[in-house]
């Protein structure tokens, strides 16, 4: 489960989002989004969209110094997990509890607009002696409940934010639907593409705005931006990928993908090397060189480009230019000296 809170100045706008029909014919169509609302708790307060936003409005003028009274909370289910409204509504009720607002006015709403379920809860940070709930630790404080409700209703676990675990779990990778698609539609377009031109081109058929500066950046149809390193392409590995022969790419990211489920089954180094060494394929035609691109690609993967296009480089090199740049080097130490 995943928690999101944020705080906010108007419940007029809150409301009406979580309230409202949503119109999109990008992935469900128009009717399917039609009485996509439905109120599951009301906490203090009682009634329509414009009855609760006067209710709202009139306990926030209890303290009209507060500039962001909404406390706006998203708790999303991971796709396949499926829980009754009622247990919908008992776990709106124990986040209020956790998180301090259950004397509050406060309001759950169940959304039936994406694959997954998920439910929002509009609460007023001021109660009706005037006083302000607290935001401080907000995040953590969510991510602290999703934890313990994974545990109550036997819900997939997934970890809190980063800048709240141990420094030993903060290097578990995490997984990110909207990262792996990138990775995956970036990994398609390297593969086709022969220069960046045409590297960019695709990307932007795939709805992408490519952003290149000293390195490159992504930003999808939802307008989430993402830098490529974050998803194991930074600029400098794309265009030495894109040097590289179709075929040397695909081995490459083979590959990458047998050491990351090697990784997901063992944590032991060790353990991935020898299986890297004696499983993979031989991209050179020299076994030696291979377990060499391996060792070097679990180290950085940068590395292992710079020696695949080395190797490249070398076959189609002929041996006469070669040896005339013994020659050359040669003749600079001896006037060095």
């Amino acid at each position: 489960m995943i928690g999101k809170i944020i705080t906010g100045k108007s419940f007029n706008g809150c409301l009406k989002y979580c309230l409202n029909d949503k119109l999109s014919e990008e992935e469900f169509g128009e009717q399917a989004l039609k009485n996509r609302a439905e109120v599951l708790v009301f906490n203090q307060c009682f009634g329509n969209e414009k009855e609760l936003i006067q209710q709202f409005n009139e306990v926030r003028n209890l303290n009209r110094k507060l500039s962001k009274p909404v406390m706006h909370i998203t708790l999303s289910f991971a796709p396949g997990e499926q829980l009754s409204k009622y247990k919908l509504g008992e776990i709106c009720e124990d986040c209020a509890k956790e998180m301090g607002f259950n004397k509050n006015q406060f309001v759950a709403i169940y959304h039936n607009d994406t694959r997954h379920q998920h439910v929002h809860i509009v609460a007023n940070r001021i109660g009706f002696d005037g006083k302000t709930l607290s935001d401080s630790n907000n995040y953590k404080k969510v991510a602290d409940y999703c934890r313990c409700t994974e545990l109550k209703y036997h819900l997939r676990q997934v970890l809190s934010p980063k800048k709240f675990l141990s420094k030993e779990l903060r290097q578990t990778n995490r997984q990110d639907q909207r990262k792996d698609k990138l990775k995956t539609d970036i990994k398609e377009s390297l593969l086709k593409a022969f220069n960046f031109h045409e590297f960019e081109q695709r990307m932007r058929a795939l709805k992408y705005e490519v952003i290149k500066s000293r390195g490159i950046a992504f930003r999808d149809k939802q307008k989430v931006y993402t830098k490529g390193s974050d998803v194991g392409f930074s600029l400098s590995r794309i265009e030495k990928l894109l040097e590289l022969k179709p075929s040397l790419k695909v081995q490459l990211f083979h590959k990458e993908e047998k050491i990351i489920a090697q990784q997901k089954q063992d944590s032991r180094p060790k353990n991935n090397l020898q299986i890297i060494k004696t499983n993979t394929p031989d991209l050179t035609g020299n076994g030696e060189s291979d377990m060499k691109i391996a060792d070097e690609f679990i180290k950085i993967n940068s590395n292992a480009l710079e020696i695949l296009m080395a190797n490249e480089k070398s076959m189609s090199v002929p041996r006469e230019l070669t040896e005339e740049e013994k020659r050359r080097r040669k003749l600079k130490q001896r006037r060095s000296m």
